[in-house]
């Protein structure tokens, strides 16, 4: 063979060398953020509520207190007293282990001190080893309602609001990193005062019994308003949520200002 011939086979053979070392790359398997994790079933959903459980000292105003499921903040105030209630968040991812285990993210009206609460919000559970994540409404005493047709995955960014519009209430959560909006309408609890309105994160109750809580690590609220107004110029109850059996933490909120504050897992 010439040497101009063998200079050329050279060539070749580079070249298809580097087209192939090229072609497992192209071919990857997708990113892990293409994946989508799995996501709440109305299934699920009908055996969950958020009803406050073991609040402590529920007569106290601008303190902080303690419940067995609730963590966050609640504006109190007489009848009448809140109209809408607000907040953003970035969606927790939750690590699975065995344990099933379940938290959810919200805004509410109502439910701090009566048995009234028209919500809507997210939630991170660790279901049958798997991380689940799902977005719902819910108006007491009827459970969780999952909004059907949607995505949530952790690191997604939502907006959650409750609107009483004087007949009814307006419950709208949209995720701006999937790009979609739900929005229900409904009559309210039978009874609401709309006395209260809370931004929490929750071990929900889950077949009648507080759940355990999955470890989300901590969760930040922002732009968390009342009235349209930053819902620390209310002086709201800090929320505390401690064991049943004892006082040992399981979620504690930072302090907040401007609307915002961080809600810690501590235990579950």
């Amino acid at each position: 063979m010439s040497a101009r011939s063998s200079a050329g086979f050279v060539l070749v053979t580079a070249a298809a060398l580097t087209a192939a070392l090229a072609t497992p790359a192209l071919a990857a398997a997708p990113s892990a953020s293409t994946h989508t994790p799995a996501q709440l079933t109305q299934a699920i959903a009908s055996h969950e509520s958020h009803t406050l459980h073991g609040l402590a000292q529920p007569g106290k105003v601008n303190a902080t207190v303690s419940s067995t499921n609730w963590s966050g903040y609640a504006a109190t105030g007489s009848t009448g007293a809140y109209t809408s209630v607000t907040s953003s968040w970035t969606q927790p991812s939750v690590t699975c282990s065995s344990a099933t285990t379940y938290s959810s993210f919200w805004v509410g009206l109502d439910g701090y001190s009566n048995s009234a609460l028209e919500q809507t919000g997210t939630e991170a559970d660790c279901i049958g080893g798997k991380a689940t994540y799902g977005a719902w409404w819910e108006v007491l005493p009827a459970s969780e309602s999952a909004y059907s047709g949607v995505t949530v995955k952790g690191g997604d960014k939502f907006t959650a609001t409750v609107t009483y519009t004087g007949s009814t209430f307006t419950m709208t959560l949209a995720d701006s990193t999937e790009g979609w909006t739900k929005t229900t309408t409904h009559a309210g609890s039978s009874g609401f005062k709309n006395a209260s309105a809370e931004v929490i994160a929750e071990a929900p109750e889950v077949g009648g019994s507080v759940a355990s809580l999955a470890n989300f690590g901590t969760v930040n609220f922002t732009g968390a308003k009342a009235n349209g107004s930053n819902l620390d110029t209310y002086s709201p109850n800090e929320i505390v949520m401690t064991k049943s059996s004892s006082s040992a933490v399981r979620a504690q909120p930072g302090s907040i200002s401007g609307g915002s504050f961080a809600d810690v897992w501590k235990a579950n």
